[in-house]
């Protein structure tokens, strides 16, 4: 591990700090700064992020995708992150959150090799299904989304894939909240936002199912 990954680990405790948020006990750490230095690694070469420096990772992606984690309620056995892509949030949520088995669905290719690669390296329970989430026919407690392209057509498929009484975990804006709360349909119960660190408008915002699909 390089001198760069391991600072990483103070820094993003520092960072987690400034957010209001408790810091990740050693194990976890070091959890993370293995992360950070595969996707140091591959971004060099594959597109993983368009976020490349380890400053930038750790302050919009780890931070926010521990926040989620800590966020989602308890309960939730099974999740599945739609357009997984580099692993956020889902990867933070499967080391933060280890009684979860967490599905990682991302239909390209590299990006699925790579989490392949970092399921392997960090263990845990998350699986990865290198195929489009909309394909997906099993339902989950949970479905998480973040950074997903065409974020209301993924919603509206997301939503299919909510269990009964589950709950449907979007990462947006609130100035995109009540449009997505249209595509996912009239099923939902929607909580107040939980606002997320990196700006007053970054919110999760958590839907539980009240209505079941019908059979």
């Amino acid at each position: 591990m390089s001198e760069e990954t391991e600072r990483a680990g103070l820094r993003l405790n520092a960072l987690l700090a400034e957010a209001g948020l408790a810091a990740l006990d050693g194990g976890l750490t070091r959890r993370f700064e293995a992360y950070l230095g595969l996707l140091l690694r591959w971004n060099a070469r594959v597109n993983l992020t368009a976020v490349r420096d380890a400053e930038g990772i750790l302050s919009r992606h780890f931070v926010e995708s521990i926040a989620c984690a800590r966020a989602l309620p308890d309960g939730i056995v099974t999740l599945l992150d739609f357009g997984s892509g580099a692993g956020f949030p889902g990867i933070p949520i499967a080391l933060c959150r280890p009684e979860m088995t967490v599905t990682l669905a991302e239909s390209q290719g590299k990006k699925a090799a790579f989490l392949q690669e970092a399921v392997r390296v960090l263990g845990g329970s998350a699986v990865v299904q290198s195929r489009r989430a909309e394909l997906l026919t099993h339902q989950f407690d949970c479905v998480t989304l973040r950074a997903v392209d065409r974020m209301e057509g993924a919603i509206a498929a997301a939503s299919r894939l909510v269990g009964p009484e589950g709950w449907l975990a979007p990462m947006t804006t609130r100035g995109d909240l009540e449009k997505l709360k249209v595509a996912a349909g009239a099923g939902f119960g929607w909580q107040e936002p939980v606002r997320m660190p990196g700006g007053e408008d970054r919110i999760l915002s958590l839907g539980k199912r009240t209505i079941s699909l019908p059979a």
